[in-house]
């Protein structure tokens, strides 16, 4: 997972230290010592990750770091702020700048490579979403804007109830706009089969350190609190349990003592900025889930387009030859339906195309695969079903059709229509084509024969 970092500092000594012990890591390092150097580093090199001195000589780090996340090509580039004077105004000042972290020289290096790997590997998943996110903007499939940002739920998980009521208290007076509450870990556990919290909050304990952490990977084994934000509170500062947290998928690690007013501010700043970061991934997930969902369906209908069917159809090959139980497919396909479209337009065939696709609907199990293939063409596939019954369900379809006509938009009236279906079945041993290509004959000598029937590969093959 090795990145690129930027080194920040006016002092090539502690520029060089770093980069040092970053390459002994098989970290890329480049190095800047100005504002404007920095910038265009950003632009030449590309970097993963910038480590920024609190002061430069044209520059305040904290001003610079505000206007690197500020501009939209740089705002999601992590970066941790350096400094030999670490005052608490100074810490918060950066994280309120967008500061991914704040370090006091020295640098703790077991620490600042944790926290590397930590940033990089969030940056990595960020980066894969938004990777599928501009794919589907390539392809039209724009993300709606939302000016709603729902309250957060915290949930704090802690040893005790006074050090519990201490930390849900002062998270509670910073983050007036969440809800705060206080969970046991076994409430915890048990309420991700429901809903998960937004975020977690575990206070470790002094006695029994690694249960916060063990905690923890629970929480992010479990498929509903597996996105959620988790910070870890150590009991106590050593650099052993920072390290271990980071490098076990905490997406940080809060200052401890909740009763100093610019820790309980810092810890408050620092939870409020990961729920930011999980509401942006959570509307990147859902967007490219959207996506997905809308390359494998056709829009008119609704119904799986012919990408998803193909693809399914290789599932379903699979599953008969394990099971030993076949499948049947049927190819349908309206009977003369051009003369709809030219007769009464084409918002009349898309109206009729849309209410077969319901009518098909209701004559299926909710384990059948239904198809728009193209047109007026459509592909059923029906798990462990013999051909007697795929026989009997593709002529309930053509009553179906044929018994009602179709209504027309605009009180156009009515327009009958039918549907002519051929069936085939397949043991999953042989390729999918060929089912394919036997239901797509048997439908062919449907329409030679009549029309508005059913003909089974079977029977075409006989003859």
């Amino acid at each position: 997972m090795a990145g690129k970092i930027l080194i920040v500092d006016d002092v090539a000594t502690n520029r060089i230290m770093l980069k040092v012990k970053l390459s002994a890591a098989r970290y890329d390092t480049v190095q800047a010592w100005t504002g404007a150097e920095v910038l265009r580093q950003i632009a030449q090199e590309a970097p993963d990750l910038l480590l920024l001195d609190m002061h430069l000589p044209d520059i305040d780090g904290v001003a610079l770091c505000r206007q690197i996340k500020a501009h939209p090509s740089t705002a999601t580039l992590p970066v941790i702020v350096l400094s030999a004077t670490p005052a608490p105004e100074d810490r918060l000042a950066a994280l309120c700048a967008g500061a991914d972290d704040f370090m006091a020289k020295p640098v703790d290096e077991c620490i600042l490579m944790a926290r590397l790997r930590s940033l990089l590997r969030a940056r990595e998943t960020e980066q894969d979403l938004r990777v599928g996110e501009a794919a589907y903007r390539d392809w039209g499939l724009a993300e709606p804007s939302s000016h709603f940002t729902p309250a957060a739920r915290v949930a704090v998980i802690a040893p005790d109830r006074d050090t519990a009521s201490r930390w849900t208290d002062a998270l509670a007076r910073d983050l007036p706009n969440d809800r705060v509450e206080s969970l046991s870990a076994s409430d915890a556990l048990g309420q991700t089969a429901t809903h998960a919290p937004d975020a977690y909050v575990i206070a470790t304990d002094r006695t029994q350190p690694g249960d916060g952490l063990r905690l923890m990977s629970e929480l992010r084994s479990r498929a509903q609190s597996r996105n959620s934000v988790i910070c870890i509170a150590p009991a106590r500062s050593d650099s052993d349990t920072v390290v271990m947290a980071l490098d076990m998928g905490a997406d940080d690690v809060l200052p401890i003592d909740v009763t100093q007013p610019s820790q309980t501010q810092e810890a408050a700043l620092r939870l409020s900025m990961q729920l930011e970061r999980k509401r942006t991934r959570d509307r990147k997930r859902s967007f490219v889930a959207d996506g997905l969902r809308l390359a494998m369906t056709d829009p008119l209908t609704g119904l799986h387009n012919r990408r998803y069917a193909l693809q399914r159809l290789g599932s379903l090959a699979d599953q008969a030859r394990t099971s030993g139980q076949g499948f049947a497919l049927m190819a349908l396909d309206l009977d003369r339906f051009k003369e709809v479209n030219d007769t009464f337009g084409h918002a009349a065939g898309d109206t009729v195309l849309t209410d077969v696709a319901q009518r098909l609907r209701n004559c299926l199990r909710e384990q059948d695969l239904l198809a728009r293939f193209g047109g007026e063409e459509f592909l059923i596939a029906l798990p462990e079903t013999s051909l007697p019954q795929a026989e009997a369900i593709a002529s309930a379809i053509c009553r179906a059709i044929e018994a009602t006509p179709f209504a027309l938009p605009a009180d156009a009236g009515n327009v009958a229509v039918t549907i002519s279906v051929g069936v085939a079945t397949s043991d999953g041993t042989d390729p999918v084509s060929a089912a394919l290509g036997a239901a797509d004959q048997a439908l062919m000598r449907s329409k030679r024969e009549g029309r508005n029937r059913v003909t089974t590969a079977s029977r075409d093959n006989a003859a």
